[in-house]
């Protein structure tokens, strides 16, 4: 499945160069970025039309070929009309506006090479201009139209592509046709009506809860975008993120929303809100497997739909505002449906619209005729009276093709759906992975036993010790030396344990790190160990893991965990003890990283936060270079190789181990 990675910026506002600049610093420590959007002003406010652009400004020196963007990057209109050049330009080429630089449509949508498929909704709304079909055209009009959002929604249903062949690299676009209006990602200036509904995370600003308008919530309902960029949160723009909800009716689809700061331009008081956001997005194709249900999902602002067509006010009457000349929820006169050319509905409401175009395909059943929300099939119940699966799938716990896993008496986790799932079932210690009483434990892996802990090979380690054990930063640690350092008796965290029964415990982990660092050091490497302690509702099993890195990179591991937090919104506190500290006793959740040098980085994780248990492994390839290594089922190895790395571990670590002394 091809995957995008992607670098989401705030409005520029016409610091095109150090914009730029930061793109390039930041693709060279996080990247390669496939692509990068940037959202909301790019060029900032437009000279009169009397003024001319000189030749050595930013903007002339950008068309001109004299400045050019380190990554592909895709722009849109933001609060104000676009230069004159700009629109000359991007009728003369469709879109490119230099090498890699394309201008999307106020209307745009488009596929990348990676299958990746982007609407823009460029502008802002005005409800005095919205209906009126006198605004200026195009990128003259600061403002968005109701036919801005039809051919929006018009355009979803085709694939679309640079006019200019000579950048067709921007958004190459494999067919013409789209099978559904669905799309990956909407970027737009304003909020959707709504977004704040049934979020826990608070806006940065109160009056960011009034802002959305409707039209925009529209789009989404139609769309579904997975994930949705906005630049206009507010005077100086405002970063937020939402928690993700889910689509129910479209096999679970989950979105997110995220409203971005300004890169430039003037800010408010205080610290310059976050401007940027990267992240990673795989193409979903109909034989896609339904996507997890995010732990802090929230209710669907958008699933209870307003009424078919909002009142949409244009012109002013003795200080009045009024529909224009039309019933309230009607076109205008000489407004023509350019579906079915009726003049008595908008695009948006046409019944022909409900109808799926020649060729579309219902993934539930694989038969034509109807969309997916109307597929006879979408209720029915598997053996075991959860939904049943759609072809193909195979439950992971029993090899039913009859049930989901959440419905399986055999996985003995969660079953149903949101609403009827009894509590989760604690894991009891032979299902534990890491619990010496599970018979499925890979106890070959295990080097060193001691009174409290056992350390332990994982499975498909970080480190290379066979194919791929010529990488240039590979340490020189026999056995690989990723190690996890696990109490045996189970405990979710470490900051869980009872104070009365803590101190052996963490005593004896500290002995294994200093004897992993000796052992280390005597080859060449640093410790770097880390922890996530997740009080998950099922309860985990305490775990540290202890990674060697080269001694020429020991330098770097500490900026290589902030530049990754910073791209994650994961902080640091200030005085680590202190984060630990509160988080003793199980209280919350935690990560926790021991440096080379002996200091600790903490973060604290939010109550409802997203954080990838993935995390330190993350950073660590990273700085390794070892990118296709992220993945631990993608690194396990045959029983043979594993035991020969325990042999050349144990081998090695005999004269530091604690356990023998």
């Amino acid at each position: 499945m091809s995957t995008a990675k992607v670098l989401t910026v705030g409005s520029a506002v016409g610091s095109i160069r150090e914009l730029f600049a930061k793109i390039e610093s930041i693709d060279k420590k996080h990247g390669k970025f496939d692509f990068v959007l940037c959202l909301g002003d790019f060029f900032g406010p437009p000279k009169g039309a009397e003024e001319a652009y000189e030749d050595d400004h930013e903007i002339m020196q950008l068309l001109n070929g004299r400045l050019e963007a380190p990554v592909e990057c895709y722009i849109m209109q933001g609060e104000h009309a676009l230069p004159a050049p700009v629109i000359e330009k991007f009728a003369k080429t469709g879109g490119a506006l230099s090498k890699n630089v394309f201008l999307l449509h106020k209307s745009g949508v488009l596929t990348t090479p990676q299958g990746i498929r982007i609407a823009c909704l460029a502008g802002t709304y005005n409800s005095n201009e919205y209906a009126s079909s006198d605004s200026a055209p195009g990128f003259a009009s600061p403002h968005f139209t109701a036919q801005t959002v039809e051919k929006l929604l018009a355009n979803t249903m085709t694939s679309s592509k640079p006019a200019d062949k000579n950048y067709i690299s921007l958004a190459a676009i494999a067919g013409s046709s789209a099978s559904s209006q669905l799309v990956d990602i909407l970027i737009s200036n304003a909020w959707p009506a709504g977004i704040d509904g049934f979020s826990a995370a608070p806006l940065p600003a109160p009056e960011l809860s009034a802002i959305g308008v409707r039209p925009v919530a529209d789009v989404i309902r139609k769309t579904k975008p997975r994930y949705h960029f906005a630049a206009g949160g507010g005077k100086p723009a405002k970063f937020w993120e939402r928690e993700p909800y889910v689509w129910d009716e479209d096999n679970g689809r989950v979105s997110r929303f995220v409203s971005v700061g300004a890169f430039g331009g003037e800010q408010g008081p205080g610290k310059k809100p976050r401007w940027f956001y990267a992240f990673s997005i795989a193409r979903l194709s109909a034989t896609s497997e339904s996507q997890p249900k995010p732990a802090n999902a929230t209710l669907n602002p958008f699933t209870n739909r307003p009424p078919k067509r909002p009142l949409e006010f244009g012109v002013q009457r003795d200080g009045k505002r009024s529909k224009i000349d039309g019933p309230p929820g009607m076109p205008p006169t000489g407004y023509k449906c350019k579906i079915c050319e009726s003049p008595d509905h908008f695009i948006t409401d046409c019944p022909d619209r409900e109808k799926p175009h020649e060729g579309y395909v219902c993934r539930i059943c694989k038969e034509s005729g109807h969309f997916i929300r109307d597929c006879p099939t979408k209720n029915a119940v598997g053996d075991t009276g959860g939904r049943k699966p759609r072809e193909g799938y195979v439950c992971r716990a029993c090899g039913s093709e009859l049930h989901y896993i959440e419905d399986c008496p055999a996985a003995k986790q969660m079953g149903g759906r949101q609403g009827r799932r009894p509590p989760p079932k604690e894991i009891a210690p032979d299902e534990c992975w890491f619990c010496l009483s599970n018979p499925n434990l890979a106890k070959h892996l295990i080097v060193s036993i001691g009174t409290e802990c056992y350390v332990t090979l994982p499975k498909g380690q970080i480190i290379p010790t066979h194919l791929g054990a010529d990488h240039p930063n590979t340490p020189k640690v026999p056995g690989g030396g990723h190690v996890l350092i696990v109490p045996i008796t189970h405990y979710p965290t470490y900051l869980s344990i009872p104070p009365d029964l803590s101190q052996p415990i963490v005593s004896e982990t500290e002995k294994y790190k200093s004897a992993l660092r000796a052992m280390f050091a005597k080859n060449g490497a640093v410790a770097v160990s880390f922890e996530v302690g997740r009080m998950s509702a099922k309860g985990g099993h305490a775990h540290v893991q202890v990674v060697p890195v080269p001694n020429n990179l020991k330098d770097k591991v500490e900026q290589a965990f902030r530049d990754e937090a910073a791209l994650a919104g994961v902080a640091f506190e200030e005085d680590a003890e202190e984060a630990l500290n509160a988080a003793a006793g199980g209280r919350g959740g935690y990560f926790r990283v021991d440096l080379p040098d002996g200091r600790k980085l903490v973060h604290l994780m939010r109550e409802r936060g997203p954080f990838s248990i993935q995390f330190g492994r993350q950073v660590l390839v990273g700085l390794l270079g070892m990118g296709d290594r992220f993945d631990w089922k993608a690194c396990t190895q045959r029983e043979e190789d594993d035991m020969e790395d325990v042999q050349a571990f144990k081998a090695a670590f005999a004269p530091f181990d604690p356990s023998l002394e």
